[in-house]
């Protein structure tokens, strides 16, 4: 595959560390040292669908291609006010598509999935041309009355259009069932028959085994990627890594042992935006001109489930 377009979208509300300070046991300084996060943007008058829709339309600008044109929409969504329609459902109409959509639940690590997938219809011909939408509020699962999860998210959107090309050099995805540590239950309707009692759980993470979780696989990930591309990685332009937590970042920088100048970061402003970080990563460093044509770039993401994904691109200017 090769991508010919990026878009994002984040809402416009911003808050502070010092903002969530006023009524959670935290302070800015707590949050910059555990998360190097600074700020966030956050859902307040707008809705995820009409972020999904601005950043779906600004990759399709992006990629000077009609809604029309597009052969297949892939939205990585984890959880929206809609549990049925699906997402893609739901925007297809409005972006002028007329083709097949679904949704996928790839959590953090969905854009992996969905460009996976993606290259897979493009192999087989069933598709040419193929919109790529990750949109995310993962404050809506946060227990806002805990520290913990709350100061780790943002909201936002990214999306990509791609089609057929020779620049994905490589791609591996992985799940292991780890569901203790990271999960956000939503309660079902009951029926006359229900004996079992259930509650919606807002999200639960064990910070320090997500954080080794993460940190291990993404390598794994990462080397892995690397031997079968047989490449190093100092061949590697950019290492664009899902937008959780700057220690881990580090962490995994340290390990591969390259400057930070390859790892570009945005989660100081926007906290973790779920699946939708590396696309909206990838939409910046595009439309500030940091991507150069032939540029490698890795992309390594994870979330719960746990599953992980990473991708190896080489860059072609759009």
């Amino acid at each position: 595959m090769r991508i010919i377009g990026t878009g994002s979208a984040l809402p416009d509300k911003i808050v502070t560390n010092d903002m969530l300070a006023g009524f959670l046991d935290t302070s800015d300084s707590w949050i910059r040292t555990r998360t190097g996060i600074e700020t966030r943007r956050m859902l307040s008058t707008g809705t995820l669908r009409d972020l999904a829709y601005d950043a779906a339309m600004s990759a399709l600008e992006s990629a000077n291609i009609r809604g029309s044109k597009i052969d297949y929409v892939i939205c990585s969504n984890v959880a929206n006010s809609y549990v049925s329609p699906s997402l893609s459902s739901i925007l297809l109409n409005r972006l002028g598509c007329k083709c097949p959509c679904f949704d996928l639940n790839g959590a953090c690590a969905g854009f992996i999935y969905a460009l996976d997938i993606a290259e897979s219809f493009l192999k087989t011909g069933r598709a040419k041309n193929i919109l790529i939408i990750c949109a995310e509020e993962p404050t809506r699962f946060c227990n806002w009355h805990e520290r913990e999860t709350s100061v780790l998210f943002g909201d936002g959107a990214g999306a990509v259009v791609v089609t057929t090309g020779n620049n994905l050099m490589g791609i591996r995805v992985t799940a292991d069932t780890h569901t203790d540590v990271l999960y956000y239950k939503r309660s079902m309707e009951r029926t006359p028959y229900d004996r079992v009692e259930e509650r919606t759980t807002p999200l639960v993470m064990i910070g320090r085994e997500v954080f080794r979780l993460a940190v291990s696989a993404s390598i794994k990930d990462i080397d892995t990627l690397m031997k079968q591309c047989k490449v190093t990685s100092e061949d590697i332009d950019l290492f664009l890594l899902h937008q959780a937590n700057l220690r881990i970042i580090e962490n995994i920088r340290e390990h591969l042992g390259q400057p930070k100048e390859k790892f570009p970061t945005n989660m100081q402003h926007y906290g973790n935006t779920s699946s939708a970080s590396i696309p909206i990563l990838l939409d910046e460093l595009h439309k500030e001109g940091r991507l150069n044509d032939g540029a490698t770039l890795m992309l390594s993401a994870f979330g719960g489930g746990f599953v992980t994904g990473a991708a190896l691109i080489k860059w072609s200017q759009i």
